[in-house]
Order: structure tokens, then C-alpha cells, then sequence
């Protein structure tokens, strides 16, 4: 294998199994189970969907809600095990797949830098380090002791975004992320997310906006029902999915 490879899938498959009808909770999936009265069926979320991305290199992954696209990400996160095909990844990856999963709402922001800082395995020596360029990016210097149930939306994903992408990653999994804030501080994501690219960070980089793949990626890739609709550039795959 090519020693500058980072992350790179073969035929990769991911499958759920689902029940084909309502339940009411898992009693009584389990009742049914037992007493051969439901069929489960299975559902490919992911099918042979192959990937090869360089060490800095960078690719935007598009297609409808229900595509594939979180699944892939979780996939490269090793959150999820195929079912068919492999996953390789080379160095360390840095999933930001829900910005702002583990967060305490009753605690104050301060107090969730460090939270989300040791989620992220960082010690609190290194959140300490960290914690002024933190609040300074976020912009939330005046709330920062209040608690997060008091913060809007889009300042709980502010201050996820600026801890978690505090430290520079091997690899970055970008799940949506630009949705946060306003525009101001959505250039602001974007300019860092470009100086990790300068800097070598491999980035996979899911979006429903073919502009902002265009921004950042120089590779794109098309999801639709869990399968490869497209591979190319950024602009020719972003611009054929706005088109669609």
C-alpha cells in the first residue's frame, strides 16, 4: 500500500438490522423475536463504496439526508464495523460527528472546555494550555461562566468548535459543521480548516453545500443510497450534485 495513503476503504459495506414493523420498545422486540413473530430485515446504509485519500489531501462528501454520508464518517471513525470490505486508516483521527456531544448544559462553558477537552482525550494540563485561544476563537469571552442551558444553539456549537479543533489533527471527520454562527464566524471555521489543510491534516468533509466543498476540498464524492453516484474533483462532483 502506498505509504502516503491516510484513509482508504475497499468495497466497503455497512448494514443495520431493522424490524419490518413498528415496535413498541425492546420487551417487547424481544417477546416477538423469541416467539418467531417478526422478521428482521437488513439494511444496507453503505455498499461498496471504495475511498483513497493522501496524507493532506482533502474531500467533500455529498448527497441528500439518507445517503450515507454520517455512516462513512463513522465508518473512518472506526465507531461502526463493515459488514463487507476493510477500512484503513493512517494516524490519528479527530471525529467531529456531533459538535457538542458530551456537553453537561447544567455546567458553564468553562467548565465544558475542559469536559469536551478531556472527551477529546486531551488533559486538563493541555485544556489549560489551550483555554485562552479557545474562548478567543468562540467569541464568547462574556458568557463563558454562565451555564450552556442559557447559551443559543449556535453558541453551544461555537464553543464545540473552537475546543475541538483547538489541537491540530492526523485527520479531521468534519460532519456539517459550518452551519454554525453567523457568517462571520462560518469564515472563521473555514480559514482554519484551511490552515490545517496548509499545514498537512487530511480532511473528509461532509456538506449539503456544493460551495463550501468547493472552498475547502479538492476531491468530492457523491452519495446516493449508500452507494458511489460519483468521484472527481470538488468542483465537477459539487457542481453535478447542486445540478441534480
Amino acid at each position: 500500500m502506498n505509504q502516503n495513503i491516510a484513509i482508504q476503504t475497499e468495497d466497503l459495506g455497512i448494514c443495520f438490522k431493522m424490524p419490518s414493523e413498528p415496535i413498541s420498545g425492546t420487551k417487547e422486540l424481544f417477546i416477538k423475536i423469541a416467539k418467531k413473530r417478526i422478521k428482521i430485515n437488513t439494511f444496507w446504509a453503505l455498499r461498496h463504496v471504495n475511498l483513497s485519500l493522501n496524507e493532506g489531501e482533502s474531500i467533500g462528501i455529498m448527497g441528500k439526508n439518507g445517503a450515507g454520508k454520517s455512516t462513512l464518517l463513522k465508518a473512518i471513525a472506526r465507531v461502526l464495523t463493515p459488514k463487507e470490505g476493510r477500512v484503513y486508516v493512517r494516524g490519528k483521527v479527530f471525529p467531529m460527528l456531533e459538535l457538542g456531544a458530551g456537553f453537561n448544559m447544567e455546567l458553564t462553558g468553562h467548565e465544558n472546555i475542559y469536559l469536551y477537552g478531556n472527551i477529546l482525550g486531551l488533559t486538563n494540563e493541555n485544556v489549560t494550555q489551550l483555554y485562552d485561544s479557545i474562548v478567543e476563537f468562540s467569541e464568547l469571552r462574556e458568557f463563558i461562566h454562565s451555564p450552556l442551558r442559557s447559551y443559543s444553539t449556535g453558541m453551544v456549537a461555537r464553543l464545540a468548535f473552537a475546543t475541538a479543533t483547538a489541537v491540530q489533527p492526523d485527520i479531521l471527520l468534519a460532519d456539517e459543521i459550518l452551519s454554525v454562527g453567523d457568517k462571520d464566524f462560518q469564515d472563521k471555521c473555514m480559514d482554519r480548516m484551511r490552515s490545517y489543510l496548509n499545514n498537512g491534516t487530511t480532511i473528509v468533509f461532509v456538506s449539503h453545500s456544493p460551495n463550501s466543498v468547493k472552498q475547502i476540498c479538492k476531491k468530492g464524492l457523491w452519495l446516493e443510497h449508500g452507494q458511489v453516484r460519483m468521484t472527481g474533483s470538488a468542483e465537477e462532483v459539487a457542481d453535478a450534485y447542486a445540478a441534480s
